[in-house]
């Protein structure tokens, strides 16, 4: 049944956010209206301007708009940059994260044409349990899963469950199924044997319900080792929190960027697009900021909500940004982290008029 209500939820977030998040809506903006349908954005506060505005990064009313969203895009944020007052508190993110509980950080990572990359041949999705693991803003319903009991004793709890870990695997399977059939369980189970012993079994379990994927498993620090030397021997990767960070990461850097790396944020009923890098306000207004990351976040937004709903058109608009976004690079429009000369916006204007069928090769 297709949806007959478009919105799409629009946080700006803080540093390059406002920079790139308006490329990602102008490019959506111009898939829709090639598909034949519109989308209505609903811009919401969050960040330094919401403190600024309403004494708080993550205002109330922003929270009531989005629990009436199926979708929105999400803006980096630099909550390190925020006041004092606001250290001990959850970022913006983790807050937005387990309201709805979005547990699947979903983070695709290939070489584009047009763009080097130290492993040509990677083309890799990161499928990282996104609710517990080692990360304090996750494991625990009150306090921190970080603690010292002495100023000189820093612990930390990690929580892994039966439940979650399947929970990721299962979308890691789909996935799987979806493209070479190959998914590789990232674990460190000979010393973390109960944690990551327990994920691993887990994913194995729920493994063998698909009969179409072939399985194998790799300890974290030798994933990491063969990412590099050979990485066109792996596809979809199903890991952890903690672990799926730096993989995602390292992957995104051998593709040509973080800058490029694309990634969303799901439970079973909503999708947030995330870019998987950061605010980087050292550049922030000055237009060198790369835009596809975001964009390419909103493609796979799009396309996670056109599949759930059956939406065709939905599909076909991320069909559309991911075609443009290729050709953009390809047509060398680059920003300077790529080695190019193109701003920020003109990386944007040159991914909209592609989507609409102008420009480039």
């Amino acid at each position: 049944m297709v949806t007959m209500t478009r919105r799409i939820g629009v946080l700006d977030g803080d540093g390059i956010g406002p920079e790139i998040v308006p490329c990602a809506t102008a490019v959506a903006a111009a898939a829709a209206a090639a598909e034949g349908i519109e989308f209505e954005w609903v811009p919401l506060p969050l960040g330094r301007s919401a403190i600024d505005d309403f004494g708080t990064p993550v205002p109330e009313h922003t929270l009531a708009a989005l629990d009436g969203l199926d979708c929105w895009i999400l803006g980096p944020h630099d909550s390190a940059g925020y006041p004092a007052r606001f250290a001990e508190q959850l970022t913006p993110g983790a807050v937005i994260r387990k309201r709805y509980g979005l547990y699947a950080n979903i983070r695709p990572c290939r070489a584009w044409p047009g763009v080097p990359a130290t492993a040509p041949g990677i083309d890799v999705v990161v499928a990282r349990e996104n609710s517990e693991g080692l990360y304090a803003d996750r494991n625990m319903a009150v306090g921190s899963g970080e603690f010292m009991p002495t100023p000189d004793i820093a612990l930390a709890v990690g929580v892994v469950t039966r439940a979650a870990s399947e929970r990721i695997a299962h979308q890691a399977c789909r996935l799987a199924e979806t493209r070479s059939g190959r998914m590789t369980i990232v674990h460190k189970a000979n010393v973390l044997r109960m944690t990551t012993g327990l994920f691993r079994d887990a994913c194995r379990a729920v493994a063998a319900g698909y009969p179409g994927v072939t399985v194998d498993d790799q300890h974290v620090d030798a994933m990491a080792a063969l990412l590099v030397r050979r990485p066109a021997d792996f596809d979809v990767l199903v890991t952890e929190n903690l672990f799926g960070d730096i993989l995602s990461d390292l992957a995104g850097e051998l593709a040509g960027s973080i800058g490029l790396a694309g990634s969303i944020n799901s439970s079973d009923t909503k999708v947030m697009a995330q870019a998987a890098h950061g605010a980087a306000p050292d550049i922030a207004g000055a237009q060198r900021a790369n835009p596809v990351a975001i964009i390419a976040s909103t493609a796979m937004a799009l396309r996670w909500w056109g599949t759930r709903v059956t939406d065709a058109a939905l599909v076909g608009c991320a069909d559309r940004i991911e075609r443009a976004l290729g050709t953009a690079l390809a047509d060398g429009i680059t920003t300077p982290d790529l080695g190019g000369s193109a701003t920020t916006t003109e990386v944007g204007d040159a991914v909209t008029q592609r989507v609409a069928g102008h420009g480039g090769g």
